[in-house]
């Protein structure tokens, strides 16, 4: 059975960026049952360093987020994904998910907004490549919005292969960043299977590239009922989520889902301990 560990911590539910409409304000109550899977284990975020963010964000940036009392969870959100990608690089687990109170994917060198603080996946990265050999890394992002920051951060990388699905379509010279355009299948007949078939014929890009690790940076913010509606229904994330385990599995790396945008805790509370189930099923 797969080693799972799911990454959160109590303020995610009281005061954060991403509780608009208390969106987490069932758990850690909801992950009750898939606790009781085999080889699932709940930790507790830790707080990420200063001098750690500082690696990757402008000096001061640290300074400019403390600004903003939205940004309250930043530290914690950050240090449960990198401490879920090192226990992955470290081989203790197989498969994690992060829960976040502040977002990521907007954070560049030196700004943030829409409710993202400092870059979690790309400060993980980083620490990852100073304590393990791991080099290479894929992101899938399926967040309603352009991982603007992330992008920005990783567009010169050539071992991050960076898959956002968004509003354009774009990718490099190279091919290791890419923009994926499903705003055009927005409330489309059948945009559940168009979406997860514009997912589907990206996966391809990751056998050539060989990462170590597979990021799976989901928000639930592109269901119908909420603020980045592009008209999908919880079965296509469902359907996400065994496309990214697969993925993972046939490449033989470990995956790490990462919580992205998403408003409505009774979402939050119908996709996320589903998810986990796929994760620790063998």
């Amino acid at each position: 059975m797969p080693r799972v560990g799911i990454y959160y911590h109590p303020s995610f539910s009281r005061k954060s960026y991403l509780t608009v409409g208390n969106r987490l304000r069932d758990f850690p109550e909801a992950l009750e049952e898939v606790l009781k899977l085999p080889g699932v284990r709940l930790f507790e975020c830790p707080r990420a360093p200063e001098e750690l963010i500082c690696k990757v964000h402008a000096p001061d940036m640290p300074r400019l987020v403390a600004r903003d009392s939205l940004c309250a969870t930043a530290y914690e959100s950050v240090g449960g994904v990198v401490a879920a990608m090192e226990a992955l690089a470290k081989e203790e687990l197989d498969r994690a998910f992060c829960f976040i109170g502040a977002g990521g994917h907007h954070a560049g060198y030196r700004q943030f907004w829409g409710a993202c603080c400092f870059n979690d996946v790309v400060i993980a990265l980083t620490r990852v490549r100073e304590i393990s050999p791991w080099r290479r890394f894929a992101i899938y992002d399926t967040d309603a919005h352009h991982g603007d920051g992330t992008r920005e951060l990783v567009q010169k990388d050539p071992e991050i292969l960076h898959v956002c699905f968004c509003g354009t379509d774009y990718a490099s010279a190279d091919g290791t960043k890419v923009d994926v355009n499903v705003y055009d299948l927005a409330w489309q007949p059948g945009v559940d299977r168009a979406y997860v078939e514009a997912v589907r014929r990206e996966l391809p890009r990751l056998s050539p590239f060989r990462p170590d690790l597979l990021v799976w940076y989901y928000g639930f913010d592109t269901h119908a009922e909420d603020y980045g509606a592009l008209g999908l229904s919880e079965a296509a994330f469902l359907e996400i989520a065994d496309l990214m385990c697969t993925a993972a599995a046939e490449l033989k790396v470990p995956l790490q889902v990462v919580l992205g945008g998403g408003s409505l805790p009774h979402l939050a509370t119908a996709t996320i301990p589903p998810i986990i189930r796929r994760l620790a099923a063998p």
